[in-house]
């Protein structure tokens, strides 16, 4: 549009006698360049994205002196101890059927070295660099050395060595539980868990974590704050982050495209290389870009029944650097498929959005097929990708909810923002926009090519009890 709107504008001048042949041509040029270059910033701002997401929530979730609910310093554990609610705004789409036990590493200096305890249940650590892609999973006892990749030296005998070829890594230890109940059996797992660096473990010293800092600043929800930075400050401190934070050999003729408007490992950003209205441009690109990334993301869409999930290289995405950005933006720190699937609906039967103003029954012929261990859950988020604040704090139903089967051996959800009489299998939606993410944990791929999916159908408010 902008490149038509030069054309009309320098045929206008020509008609009225201020312009000649040679300056229309220049101005098709300029437009053609103009859109050349907002092209490169949005292709920069693509692949850049889930690198400053992540910095912008390891900075969120390490700004404190010591560990407390929620945050830890670098290279400490974040032991949740309690299932995430609609007050927790640290990360999009949260888990609430596993207790969460993070680390967000710096490998600048030396390897971390984390030692995993046996437990009685699915417990498995997912090891993430600062791209978001997953490095390795851990689901064995035992001590790991997460390590910065180009790091040399030798390891003591046991230990096994993790890559990651970024100074920042990010490790979620996912612990399902069976309610609150429950809860004692998962602390008890947390406490046995430990991390410290390779030299402390070596020395056999008892080691006691360094105390890390505050800022009243770092107080945020890491995604707007991404969301609301200018061209500077997200491109310089992309800038930044690549120089520690390697992009990898895959990315080379990224890096030679988006160099021309320096950006880069160790580069200066600076406006003075875009056109046109740089904060209009900006803007819009913003607001263009989702749309582009969701339709990018459709290639990599899987169905299952009226649910759509993203299948492989989910997790580990390689080039696909639109459908990393999409991920990240809508639930960083996505498994693979062979760990997880996260299938999402948006829709009832009949194709309507869902939305709290209706009811509707969310219908299960037959659980989600996993493999041993595995397990399963469906959660409603609001569309602002964050739990639905309600009156008995549920979140989610799953294989451990005690739900009511029907005589068939089928088992109806109610999902509605008024509570029925009997809320044993009810799911709690809220007043606007909603939809449903489920998750399968250890997925039986095999038998879930033949299984039906729940369906939701509409029902009239008068007919829920």
């Amino acid at each position: 549009m902008k490149r038509f709107a030069a054309l009309i504008a320098s045929a206008a001048l020509v008609l009225s006698g201020y312009s000649s042949n040679v300056q229309v041509f220049a101005a098709v040029a300029d437009s053609e360049t103009d859109e050349n270059i907002w092209e490169t910033v949005e292709d920069a701002y693509v692949y850049a994205f889930p690198l400053v997401l992540m910095d912008a929530t390891e900075t969120s979730a390490t700004n404190t002196e010591e560990a407390v609910t929620g945050k830890a310093p670098v290279n400490q554990f974040i032991h949740s101890v309690a299932l995430a609610n609609a007050q927790f705004r640290n990360v999009v789409t949260p888990n609430v059927d596993t207790i969460y036990s993070q680390v967000w590493y710096d490998l600048s200096e030396e390897p971390m070295v984390y030692e995993l305890p046996e437990t009685d249940r699915f417990c498995k650590v997912q090891v993430l660099d600062g791209w978001t892609n997953t490095a390795a999973v851990l689901d064995k006892a035992g001590a790991y050395a997460i390590t910065l990749s180009t790091w040399e030296g030798e390891l003591p005998e046991g230990v096994t060595r993790i890559d990651v070829p970024t100074s920042m890594a990010w490790s979620i230890t996912r612990i399902v539980l069976s309610g609150e109940e429950d809860l004692p059996n998962v602390y008890a797992i947390q406490e046995k868990m430990k991390l410290m660096p390779l030299s402390d473990y070596i020395s056999g010293d008892t080691y006691e974590p360094p105390r890390g800092s505050y800022s009243e600043e770092n107080d945020y929800i890491p995604v707007d704050k991404v969301l609301s930075m200018d061209p500077i400050t997200f491109f310089n401190k992309a800038n930044e982050l690549m120089v520690k934070n390697p992009p990898a050999a895959a990315d080379k003729e990224m890096l030679e495209k988006i160099a021309a408007v320096n950006i880069g490992p160790g580069m200066e950003f600076d406006t003075s290389v875009l056109t046109g209205d740089v904060a209009e441009n900006w803007k819009t690109m913003l607001t263009e870009v989702r749309l582009k990334l969701i339709k990018e993301g459709q290639k990599f869409s899987k169905k299952l029944g009226q649910w759509d999930y993203f299948g492989e290289p989910i997790g580990d995405f390689n080039t696909e650097y639109a459908y990393r950005a999409l991920v990240a933006l809508a639930g960083l720190g996505a498994n693979t498929v062979e760990v997880a699937l996260y299938p999402k609906i948006e829709q009832d039967a009949d194709g309507n959005t869902l939305t709290g103003e209706k009811s509707y029954i969310l219908h299960f012929e037959s659980y989600p097929q996993v493999l041993e261990g595995g397990f399963w859950s469906v959660t409603a988020y609001g569309d602002d990708d964050f739990l639905i604040d309600n009156p008995i704090d549920r979140y989610c139903i799953n294989d451990r909810s005690g739900l009511q089967a029907n005589d068939d051996g089928s088992v109806d959800i109610i999902l509605s923002e008024d509570a029925p009489k009997d809320t044993t299998n009810w799911l709690p939606v809220g007043a606007g926009g909603f939809h449903l993410f489920m998750r399968i944990y250890t997925p039986d791929m095999d038998a879930l090519e033949t299984w039906m999916a729940p369906t939701i159908t509409e029902i009239y408010p008068s007919n829920v009890n």
